[in-house]
């Protein structure tokens, strides 16, 4: 069984001595740009390198997170970024960006790729999905369970990355718009404000509804090893450095020992918490218990004497690398001594002559005591062979120089880079599209409520839920259908996958993916592919990606300007969303389930209000809860500014019969109307 790899966040030089000596397996963090932290020091080229060798002389693996959405005019800067990192040895990048991950793929196929958790996979075939694209490891969602995790493990062909321990987001990864939304600050590009943190409630909820306790699962980790887990990931690249060394520790302690101690558990409370902690997704468990804020209490447990406790704790380097000495002492010839370690690392020095001895002879005792103390690097004997001359003398300075030669060359040969090849490859022509506005549009319903009105739509989005009576009856009457496959699939995706099987039976061969499941889904079944806003396509590589994937189409994401999407180059159809209630979060804990009566007594969309009164629905599909915009998106009257875009969508979810007449004939007018958002597509984000 592979030992499981505790991976330990460092957002800038100084979190690195923390988190490697209190015993990280590795490290990760992120360049100045295209980092999901931006608010992190983060670090710039010199720093990475440094840091990159410093790691390596020390046995811990680096990796970068590359792992944000880039535009058109972003690509080259981050594809330099990435030749860089290979040149220093970089020993894998954390990555979200499909269109980069498909440059990188053919720039450096042999660099490591690792979906980052913004990939929002968290299904078996989402997995194999990633492996089909050439990535190593994937980065599993959040939100999982302990049961899901194991059966996701059993048929991954990939390694398996889960978080174990930090801050826990109310958004599924990859799929939270809030903070673009509300001030254009992207979640998907590093820069989030938290928005979730701020006063939010719904009736009988805490005031809090979308902030959850940090997450901690610290005390699994022979478990996660034993279902095949790669690697316990720690959050918190925006987070102080005894929070690292607090974190680290206990991990080292519960998959050494098997239990954390609670001198450990206390450090952690103590260093940063939201009103404790929370194991509710691992034990497939949501609700009131999982929410907690940032008290005045829990800031003050981090008190100059916890931190002055933590600092003990990576005073000094780890030893723990083992290292094998060879000595030879002979007459007459300088003394030799080589050191190795367990890499094939090599390195040797010589000194003076030996003398005879006047008293006391060398032996192996005493050279085994001089060679021994390598304290204050990370080495530590673990062999030892002696060629000895009888009779002769060595002093122990320089016994000790010796040795101290001996492993600062080894330093050396361990921080040299392992480069990785990197050739620059062609990329797609932007600015290639068709200037001429929208000439269709498309509609999503989240029921079979669909009057003749939407006749006109080319396609219609409906839901895999609908009866195969209802789906008959749509086709009866003329629409053209596609099933909309929920993004998220937590627990669902054999059902999902059968039911779509039932469905192709009634002549529907055409799916709606927002997740990187659903397109391995219709890979599968031979379905034809409708990309959807929730792949966040992003820039022209994104799209040509989406082709080589068979997408007939793709919408691109919502966070793109107008100017942005027209400048997009790619040959398949691009659509945008530009009617309807914007989803702000998509989340596995409902806030409007707290009042603990379920699902089953929503006979109409729950609202979760702000501190100033204002509204947003909430609406749930699949295995997962929709927050929506508090007014909708509306774009009708501005189709003439649209360029490259061949299709529209309206986009239904908690809108009567009524209401989605007004929509589609003021759509269809290009009316003027007040009470509505032109969300991002002329402010863009950050």
């Amino acid at each position: 069984m592979a030992r499981l790899e505790i991976l330990a966040p460092a957002g800038g030089e100084e979190s690195v001595f923390p988190a490697v000596r209190t015993g990280a397996d590795a490290i990760y963090i992120g360049a100045s740009r295209f980092s999901a932290r931006t608010s992190a020091h983060n670090f710039d080229n010199e720093q990475l390198e440094r840091v990159v060798r410093y790691c390596h002389r020390c046995g811990t693996a680096v990796h970068l997170a590359c792992n944000t959405l880039v535009h058109d005019d972003e690509v080259s800067s981050a594809m330099e970024l990435i030749e860089y990192a290979c040149s220093i040895g970089v020993d894998a990048l954390i990555m979200q960006d499909t269109g980069l991950i498909s440059l990188v793929r053919k720039s450096a196929p042999d660099m490591p790729v690792h979906g980052s958790t913004q990939l929002s996979v968290h299904t078996a075939k989402g997995v194999q999905h990633l492996a089909r694209l050439g990535l190593t490891r994937a980065v599993l969602s959040r939100e999982l369970s302990r049961e899901q995790i194991r059966e996701i493990a059993k048929s991954s062909p990939i390694e398996l990355e889960v978080f174990v321990h930090g801050a826990l987001c109310m958004c599924v990864s990859g799929q939270c718009y809030f903070s673009a939304m509300l001030g254009s600050r992207s979640g998907n590009r590093g820069s989030c404000a938290q928005p979730c943190r701020l006063p939010f409630s719904v009736k009988g909820g805490t005031g809090h509804d979308l902030s959850l306790k940090d997450l901690s699962i610290i005390g699994h980790l022979r478990e996660l090893e034993e279902m095949g887990i790669a690697s316990a990931k720690i959050e918190g690249r925006m987070k102080r450095p005894e929070y690292v060394a607090a974190a680290v520790t206990a991990c080292r302690e519960s998959l050494d020992n098997g239990f954390v101690s609670e001198e450990a558990q206390q450090r952690l409370i103590s260093v940063f918490s939201r009103s404790g902690f929370t194991d509710g997704y691992y034990e497939n468990k949501t609700g009131r218990d999982m929410f907690g804020i940032r008290s005045k209490d829990n800031v003050q447990a981090a008190d100059s004497r916890v931190f002055a406790e933590i600092h003990q704790l990576y005073k000094n380097e780890r030893r723990h690398i083992p290292v094998c000495f060879d000595l030879k002492i002979k007459e007459g010839c300088p003394v030799e001594l080589t050191v190795s370690d367990n890499s094939g690392n090599t390195a040797s020095a010589s000194g003076s002559i030996p003398e005879p001895a006047l008293k006391t002879p060398a032996d192996r005792e005493r050279c085994e005591k001089s060679l021994s103390k390598t304290g204050g690097t990370p080495y530590i004997m673990e062999k030892l062979s002696c060629s000895i001359g009888i009779g002769l003398s060595v002093p122990g300075s320089v016994l000790n120089s010796l040795r101290t030669e001996c492993l600062s060359g080894l330093d050396k040969k361990r921080e040299q880079p392992a480069a990785v090849p990197y050739s620059p490859c062609e990329r797609q022509a932007s600015g290639t599209r068709s200037s001429a506005p929208p000439k269709s549009f498309r509609a999503r319903f989240p029921d079979d409520d669909i009057s003749d009105s939407f006749l006109d739509c080319e396609l219609i989005y409906v839901p895999y839920t609908l009866s195969d009576k209802k789906l008959e009856k749509l086709l009866d009457r003329g629409f053209a259908a596609a099933i909309d496959v929920p993004r998220g699939l937590f627990g669902i995706e054999n059902a999902v996958f059968e039911r779509l099987k039932n469905i192709q039976k009634l002549g529907i061969n055409e799916v709606l993916a927002n997740n990187a499941a659903v397109i391995e889904m219709a890979h599968e079944l031979g379905m034809d592919i409708h990309g959807g806003f929730g792949l966040n396509i992003s820039n022209t590589e994104a799209v040509h990606w989406a082709e080589n994937q068979g997408m007939l189409d793709c919408e691109v994401s919502f966070e793109l300007t107008l100017d942005q999407i027209a400048g997009l180059g790619g040959k398949i159809p691009v659509g945008i969303i530009s009617d309807g209630r914007l989803p702000l979060m998509l989340t596995r804990n409902c806030p409007a389930m707290n009042d603990g009566k379920g699902c089953k007594h929503c006979t109409k969309a729950p609202v979760l209000r702000d501190r100033r009164g204002v509204s947003f629905p909430v609406k749930c599909f699949g295995a997962c809860t929709e927050i929506l915009n508090s007014v909708p998106l509306y774009m009708a009257d501005r189709r003439s500014e649209m360029r490259g875009i061949d299709f529209e969508v309206l986009r239904f979810t908690v809108e009567n019969h009524e209401e989605r007449e007004r929509s589609i004939e003021s759509f269809l007018r290009q009316d003027k109307k007040s009470g509505i958002t032109r969300g991002l597509y002329y402010r863009g984000v950050e």
